[in-house]
């Protein structure tokens, strides 16, 4: 008899507290479940596939050396999973299976119904807190509610840590052989690119090593260089925690190894990159808390009201990097070949998409989601909401990023753009930022496709009106102030 570890979106040995139960409670065979359907409708980018698959496999050879074997089996959808894990603890005498939680809405929907189909067989589905540090639901105000502003939050989230923080796991002792072998087979169906693994290797010692490199240097000046986009700045650990690679417990544990498990002092560069790790926990327990997060709405309903766009040309011009504002194309193609954008960068582009153009969030969201190697739902729609003005603890709508300063800003000398524009690379370091018509033309390079002036006076009105008593009036006659 062996009881199974469903592994989900955490692809690793280290730190994995499903895994770590379950092998303390006896023999252990690992599932996967691969539906390329669902990772279609959850829009899975080709980067993202191509370091699951690959994670996979090293995600194997790791638990080769436990003594697990893994058996990757496709499904079609989420439909197919609870059929398949009843059908897999029957076949493997199983009377439990262990999975790490996932907080987005189908995913949790998902596992309860796994749950449900398991009870009528007599096996248990035996669920861990694991992407999140606290668990959800447990930093709450005096009121027992989800904090929606984020410095509220951040000072609970530090007040409760030593109380509610899960620990660290080592990675697990090896068991007795099962006698099983791994199976792998049906990623061989997967169509992988595998440009993207040169320039995102898989594997958990990756992820280590990119963290490691990042605490032992990048992070003492990372308050400092983090928005600087032509160097290398940030941790660029995203993309393994978004498919489990590497925990956000691991990363917190690293930086608080710094500050002698302090978050008040130490290097200003260490702090705010823990800012940044705790404004990761703040979106996925708003995930959790808010399922219409997982369902396409904004978190304030009443911008579903704005009179947004949705302009075909408009939307190809900014996702193929032709806007006429450099440092916002740059970024895009950034994305584009890269599968990742710089986190300043983001926030440009998704404030000029949704600010300038006016084009709806939710478009965008979408787009990032089809090319990010680090796509994840939380993060994702945090980001998105927060440029838009629609989400928690967002932007005000009158703060909207001049491109052209942020540029100017950010990459003085213009060298990030210069990378990814090389028609602009003769341009002087002033006229980079906002080439003249006819510099635009002799480098065929687009012109503007928007005034900036013009598009935030009319964004602003928008909102203003968004936010002032309408009329509304009813089939009889009656005047109502919504």
């Amino acid at each position: 008899m062996h009881n199974i570890v469903w592994f989900r979106s955490d692809l690793r040995v280290y730190d994995n507290p499903a895994l770590s139960a379950a092998m303390q409670s006896g023999s252990v065979v690992a599932v996967y479940l691969l539906a390329q359907n669902q990772w279609h409708q959850h829009s899975l980018s080709p980067a993202k596939r191509a370091l699951i698959v690959a994670q996979i496999k090293t995600l194997s050879a790791q638990l080769d050396k436990l003594n697990v074997p893994l058996k990757v089996i496709a499904a079609d959808g989420f439909n197919d999973f609870p059929d398949i894990l009843s059908e897999q603890a029957l076949k493997l005498g199983a009377s439990r299976i262990y999975c790490n939680i996932e907080y987005e809405l189908n995913e949790k929907r998902c596992a309860q119904a796994v749950s449900t189909q398991l009870k009528t067989v007599n096996v248990e589905l035996v669920e861990f807190h694991d992407s999140c540090m606290i668990q959800p639901g447990q930093v709450r105000t005096k009121q027992g509610e989800c904090y929606k502003v984020y410095s509220a939050f951040k000072r609970e989230f530090i007040e409760q840590y030593g109380r509610f923080a899960r620990p660290i796991l080592n990675r697990p002792t090896q068991q007795s052989a099962t006698g099983l072998a791994s199976d792998l087979t049906v990623l061989e169906e997967v169509a992988v690119e595998h440009k993207w693994l040169e320039l995102w290797p898989a594997g958990e010692d990756e992820a280590h090593d990119r963290l490691n490199t990042f605490v032992e240097g990048h992070i003492k000046e990372y308050d400092k260089k983090r928005d600087i986009p032509s160097i290398e700045g940030t941790s660029q650990i995203s993309p393994y925690l978004a498919i489990g690679a590497l925990s956000t417990t691991q990363c917190m544990h690293a930086a608080l190894s710094l500050t002698e498990g302090r978050f008040d002092s130490g290097r200003s560069g260490v702090l705010v990159w823990i800012n940044e790790l705790i404004w990761r926990e703040f979106y996925r327990h708003l995930l959790d808390e808010y399922p219409r997060l997982s369902m396409h709405k904004p978190f304030k309903l009443d911008t579903d009201r704005l009179p947004w766009k949705y302009d075909q040309a408009l939307f190809n011009a900014w996702a193929e990097g032709r806007t006429g504002y450099p440092i916002v194309d740059a970024a895009m193609r950034q994305l584009s070949q890269t599968g990742w954008m710089h986190n300043r960068l983001r926030m440009i582009t998704a404030m000029f998409l949704t600010k300038h153009l006016f084009i709806d969030w939710r478009l965008g969201e979408k787009y990032f989601m089809e090319q990010l190697v680090d796509g994840d739902l939380a993060a994702n729609n945090g980001g998105w909401q927060w440029s838009a003005s629609t989400g928690v603890d967002a932007v005000p709508y009158f703060r909207i990023f001049n491109p052209t300063r942020q540029s100017q800003r950010f990459d003085p000398n213009g060298d990030f753009i210069r990378r990814y524009l090389p028609e602009l690379a003769a341009l002087d370091s002033k006229s980079i930022h906002q080439p003249s018509a006819q510099q635009a033309k002799k480098a065929g390079y687009a012109l503007p496709i928007v005034d900036h002036a013009t598009a935030v006076a009319q964004t602003k009105l928008w909102f203003k009106q968004l936010s002032e008593p309408t009329v509304d009036l009813f089939s009889e006659g009656e005047l109502h102030i919504a």
